[in-house]
């Protein structure tokens, strides 16, 4: 026996445009029928939350799936897979496309070389595709963009449940974003983990789908423009607090990446809160709110 409830959408060349949709959504359950053998022309994220099955790839080996599983399906990729007829397996699926895919599949998000991926825990995953099933709702006006924004939450929560990365990311990743504000560079970054440069490249590439410095960058700007929109320090002191000695190559790498000097970004926040500056991470369920 199986269960199965499924949904599928068309939508717009416009909704499209928004980078992902959802082309459908379906929770199964139990002994399901073997899937395939097929190719699609869209991506499908099936999520193993518990039992095993087996996979089948372009090599024609069969491999064994148990939960907690990620079976990516990427267009034109033939595949043959399904759950153990004795025990079954309970699985959610979401299939999805849009000009977004590649760019995600650049980041490592889709990983097309990796069709099977170990996940520690599927709660969150299971809380996107929960977005998307009741977004499917009958006559939901909504329901094409509540389901693609979705789906982004979900190639997130996929990402971040892989059993190769700690609950808290990848220690590499960490570490240099604790040392980002030092003047180092990346060769000297990877010295200090016992790797050389390239090593550290391949290993920043695969968690954060960018270059070292790329990385090192995003998260030096990220605090310049905190720094620059809260406070009053002058663009130098802001320029050497992240990092940069020499103030005007800090401007010109600012307003090359950001679109404007800092000097005018600062005047477009307009936020200066002296005193007032927090670096503590608010509390989603206990926020700041304004004192009577």
């Amino acid at each position: 026996m199986y269960h199965t409830w499924m949904r599928f959408f068309t939508p717009s060349p416009l909704h499209h445009r928004l980078g992902l949709v959802c082309l459908g959504v379906g929770l199964q359950h139990g002994a399901l029928p073997t899937v395939g053998p097929r190719t699609l022309d869209h991506h499908v994220a099936v999520i193993v939350h518990s039992g095993s099955g087996w996979f089948k790839g372009p090599d024609g080996r069969r491999t064994p799936v148990t939960g907690p599983s990620l079976i990516w399906l990427t267009p034109g990729t033939p595949h043959h897979y399904g759950a153990d007829p004795g025990t079954g397996w309970d699985e959610s699926f979401v299939d999805f496309t849009g000009p977004a895919t590649a760019t995600y599949t650049e980041l490592g998000y889709i990983e097309p070389d990796r069709p099977l991926v170990p996940l520690t825990d599927t709660a969150a995953p299971r809380a996107a595709v929960g977005r998307m099933v009741r977004a499917a709702r009958r006559g939901n006006p909504l329901l094409e963009v509540e389901t693609g924004a979705a789906v982004h939450e979900l190639l997130v929560a996929l990402r971040r449940a892989r059993a190769d990365i700690g609950p808290d990311g990848d220690p590499v990743l960490q570490a240099l974003a604790r040392d980002a504000y030092q003047p180092l560079t990346v060769a000297e970054h990877a010295a200090r983990h016992g790797m050389t440069a390239a090593e550290l490249r391949t290993a920043v590439r695969r968690g954060a789908g960018c270059s070292p410095k790329d990385y090192l960058l995003g998260i030096r700007l990220g605090r310049a423009k905190e720094l620059l929109a809260a406070t009053d320090l002058p663009v130098a002191a802001v320029a050497r607090r992240v990092g940069y000695d020499d103030p005007a190559y800090f401007s010109r790498l600012f307003a090359r990446r950001v679109g404007a000097a800092p000097v005018r970004f600062r005047e477009q926040q307009g936020r200066s809160v002296p005193g007032g500056w927090s670096d503590r991470v608010p509390d989603p369920d206990d926020p700041p709110t304004i004192s009577a």
